[in-house]
């Protein structure tokens, strides 16, 4: 009789590690593309995942078996309200990375945002900036979403920053001191037809097993104590098991990034252009009011949770074309 063979993990299966817990309920944005255009330009805007339609369109890619007829695609519907500009902040550099020099924020903040952070030497700090300026390489808006703009019951705001680019940095310094204190919509930042890129926390999972979490193959029937393990951990030598072995462990609740997300509507619910909403509400969020975008395809996390919206990073087209969308079945 020949040796049994041991069930091993498919091919390529380890994708991301770790796959631990991730750390906030917020995503981070650790990389922002530079524009080339001489206008600053804010590059990031944030929603709240809402639920999914099924988007009826004529494919415009060229070169597809299908361009030019009608397609139908998933469409995940993000509730985008206005996000207050709070402050902007300034960033030199060293061989040690990113430091933060000054902090500017604006007068009149509302009472639910102002205790979610501290102000430091609000008086002169606007002089103190400019003076600051010849260091600074990167320019950076403080900004904040309250869920419950969204309708959610959520009390507490999200704070993050996003990246300024466009023009030099006593542009891109001058661009958010005059947003200052301002709110700013979805379609200030991105437009219909463009692409963006995606941050978000997954659906936890919780925890789970190798044949769950990385798809290894189940053992024969009776030829282990187990069948839902994995044959071997590895040689007698070393004597450590390998980072590349599959294990069991926490599945779901990482951080992702996906790119290259196509905005195919941007609306408004007062508008009464489209009707985005089913009877009764999305299942587990409820009705889309005010400012919405639909984008093409899914989206990293569960109902209600915040998505980041970043401009597009790779693949960036010459020109932006607006899909001819012909219906929207919710």
């Amino acid at each position: 009789m020949g040796a049994r063979k041991h069930s091993q993990p498919r091919r390529g299966s380890l994708a991301y590690l770790p796959r631990g817990r991730a750390k906030s309920m917020e995503a981070r944005i650790r990389a922002w593309p530079k524009l080339d255009s001489e206008e600053p330009k804010i590059l990031a805007h944030c929603g709240f995942k809402a639920g999914c339609v099924q988007i009826v369109s004529i494919d415009d890619r060229d070169k597809t078996p299908n361009a030019g007829k009608q397609l139908v695609s998933l469409g995940t519907v993000l509730v985008t309200p206005p996000v207050l500009i709070l402050g902007v902040r300034g960033y030199s550099k060293n061989h040690d990375g990113l430091h933060a020099e000054f902090d500017v924020y604006a007068e009149d903040i509302p009472k639910d945002i102002a205790k979610e952070i501290t102000l430091k030497n609000k008086e002169g700090a606007l002089e103190n900036a400019e003076k600051r300026l010849g260091k600074i390489k990167e320019i950076f808006a403080i900004v904040a979403v309250s869920p419950s703009a969204a309708g959610l019951e959520q009390k507490k705001p999200y704070i993050f920053e996003a990246s300024v680019s466009g023009g030099d940095i006593a542009k891109q310094f001058n661009h958010v001191k005059e947003l200052l204190g301002k709110e700013i919509k979805i379609d200030q930042i991105f437009e219909t037809g463009a692409s963006v890129d995606v941050a978000a926390i997954t659906k936890g999972k919780g925890w789970q097993g190798v044949i769950q979490r990385y798809g290894a193959k189940k053992k024969q029937h009776k030829s282990r104590k187990t069948v839902r393990e994995l044959g071997s951990l590895g040689p007698i030598s070393p004597q450590y098991v390998m980072y590349t072995v599959p294990r069991a462990g926490q599945m779901g609740f990482h951080q992702r990034v996906e790119y290259d997300k196509r905005i195919m509507i941007m609306g408004n619910t007062d508008d009464n252009q489209i009707e985005i909403n089913p009877k009764g509400g999305y299942k587990h969020f409820g009705l889309v009011k005010g400012d919405f975008i639909i984008l093409k395809g899914s989206v990293p996390g569960t109902y209600r949770r915040l998505i980041k919206l970043r401009s597009q990073i790779r693949n960036v087209p010459a020109k932006v074309n607006k899909p001819n969308i012909l219906e929207v079945v919710v």
